[in-house]
């Protein structure tokens, strides 16, 4: 199964992305901890990526694509995975062609984002100040809200309410994935 999990920052990704590996033994691979993995490289695309990160910016598709796509290429995702902050733009959705299963947003308030980022730890990461953050929820729906009426109107859009309890999200994650395969 390939799953993509969609929301904006501190919508709960990571959590749900992980919960979900486990329950479906499916690996689960996140951009953000790709690109920031490669921000602490001591090479020209790091410093860029991490350059545009700390400004609140996405990464170009160009770049994104060919950074994600050369990872689903690793075996351990050749039987599906669960891939968290992709794609993130329509040019991203027209140009990926992994065939996609299941599209899940966890749909949270920019107020609760914002709250939730703020107080879930005191190490804050440079990609995480207030004015990053405001870019990143800015640009999430000005670019990637599209993409969610995309795969809507494609039948494949699963959306979450993801403002309740950790555990419930999952449930009902699950329960959806596995009503309508």
């Amino acid at each position: 199964m390939r799953i993509i999990l969609i929301g904006i920052q501190g919508a709960g990704k990571s959590t749900q992305g992980n919960l979900l590996s486990e329950t479906l033994n499916i690996p689960y691979l996140s951009t953000g901890h790709i690109f920031r993995n490669l921000a602490r490289e001591h090479t020209p695309l790091g410093r860029y990526i991490k350059e545009v990160m700390n400004a609140g910016y996405l990464i170009p598709d160009k770049k994104t694509l060919a950074i994600v796509s050369d990872y689903l290429k690793r075996k351990e995702y050749v039987k599906g995975y669960i891939l968290d902050g992709f794609p993130r733009t329509l040019v991203q959705v027209m140009s990926f062609k992994n065939g996609i299963d299941k599209v899940i947003y966890l749909k949270v308030s920019d107020k609760e984002a914002l709250w939730r980022l703020s107080y879930r730890n005191a190490d804050v990461r440079e990609d995480e100040t207030l004015t990053a953050l405001r870019k990143r929820i800015e640009l999430f729906h000005k670019l990637t809200e599209p993409v969610l009426e995309y795969y809507r109107k494609k039948g494949v859009l699963v959306e979450i309410d993801g403002e309740k309890e950790i555990v419930q999200i999952h449930k009902e994650i699950i329960e959806k994935i596995r009503k309508d395969p």
